[in-house]
């Protein structure tokens, strides 16, 4: 499933090839993706103009001229690209925008997890989707301190609690596995016991992960392509996720990866750098 970095790398594509510009129609080639399409969608962005794309979470928001915000979570394997002039929409383009300028648009998923919704841009927030969204890894109102405060609230695992939307959005579980490592922090140690000294170092990695994720556009591990078709290269430069029985790429360090299950999803550490304090 694409993470904030891969998201964030579509929005800034999005707003390359549709910011700005108006919407003739909406084609949908079926009826639903992982829930139904939102009612009257064609007819509420035919004739609308694109002002604003931006991202809240793993969520892309198109705010348009009307008053509404047309919202897309990209799944599993969603992705969005531009169709050449006489290419023909493929099996899985599920949804195509025609441009007033005459380029066309298509929402592809084979998969068909990702969803859509159209909302007013008035209450956005208080919708269904975002109402219960943590706080931006990025944003510069997630001090240290708040970081702390989180965790020391949290009683269960760290790499569970970084992976709660409801306290930070997006870090998905490439980039915690990445940011604790980077951190020498044990994925099992739980939140709460973590130092004020812990977590700020933890929240910097974090971000400096997420940024060097962002510049590389994303990480391509199956689906997931750049709007323009590229893909993205930073799992090229994994210091430990996906290294099962790999060397720890840290200096210091001779230990060797290893992968646990947490909560159902692989965990990826070094026994002997990220050592458990209790």
């Amino acid at each position: 499933m694409p993470e904030l970095p891969e998201v964030e790398t579509v929005c800034r594509g999005l707003v390359q090839i549709l910011q700005g510009y108006q919407i003739n129609k909406v084609e949908l080639h079926r009826l639903d993706l992982r829930y139904p399409f939102p009612p009257l969608m064609n007819e509420r962005l035919q004739g609308t103009k694109i002002i604003e794309i931006e991202r809240r979470a793993k969520y892309i928001l198109m705010h348009t001229d009307s008053g509404y915000t047309w919202l897309i979570h990209l799944g599993m394997s969603g992705r969005i690209h531009e169709l050449t002039t006489a290419a023909m929409p493929g099996k899985h383009d599920h949804v195509v925008i025609h441009l007033q300028d005459g380029r066309r648009i298509a929402y592809n998923d084979p998969r068909r997890f990702g969803y859509m919704d159209l909302l007013p841009r008035s209450s956005i927030h208080q919708s269904i989707h975002l109402r219960n969204l943590g706080f931006e890894p990025l944003a510069f109102h997630l001090t240290a301190e708040i970081f702390y405060g989180l965790l020391s609230k949290a009683k269960r695992p760290i790499k569970t609690t970084l992976l709660d939307q409801r306290l930070v959005v997006g870090l998905g579980n490439i980039y915690v596995c990445e940011a604790l490592w980077q951190s020498k922090i044990h994925p099992e140690e739980n939140a709460c016991n973590l130092t004020k000294e812990q977590a700020e170092i933890l929240l910097e990695s974090a971000r400096e992960i997420l940024q060097k994720a962002i510049k590389a556009g994303g990480s391509t591990l199956k689906d997931y392509r750049q709007v323009n078709g590229e893909l993205g290269y930073f799992q090229h430069t994994f210091s430990v996720y996906d290294r099962e029985a790999g060397a720890c790429q840290r200096l210091s360090c001779n230990g060797t990866i290893k992968r646990i299950s947490q909560s159902g999803r692989s965990t990826f550490y070094c026994p002997n750098c990220q050592r458990r304090q209790s």
